[in-house]
């Protein structure tokens, strides 16, 4: 048994739930933050019998497209008086970060 666990762009959760589930797969999901603009992520953890791994991952290949998205950085630290023009920076978003991880033991109570 394996559990994908999958950091994926909040904006794709319900697209990839939607298609899990018409697939059969139950997953678990957690709000996350986290990276260079804390952006709003959203972690699914999915537990799978190992010849069905491909499945889960088809479903997050399928879903999470990585898309370009200008947004302005956080604001530097600075001493009273200095003066900080922001400038858009392009970022990828999107897309998904995946691990499968193996499972000693499974238990459903």
């Amino acid at each position: 048994m394996k559990l994908v666990m999958a950091i994926i762009n909040s904006d794709d959760t319900r697209n990839v739930l939607d298609r899990l589930a018409r697939r059969g797969f139950s997953a678990t999901v957690t709000s996350t933050t986290g990276g260079f603009l804390r952006v709003g992520n959203t972690t699914i953890f999915c537990g799978v019998d190992d010849e069905k791994v491909e499945g889960v991952m088809g479903v997050f290949r399928e879903s999470c497209p990585s898309r370009i998205q200008y947004v302005t950085p956080l604001p530097p630290v600075m001493e009273p008086g200095e003066v900080h023009i922001p400038t858009p920076v392009e970022k990828h978003m999107g897309g998904a970060t995946i691990f499968v991880l193996d499972v000693a033991h499974f238990e459903k109570i």
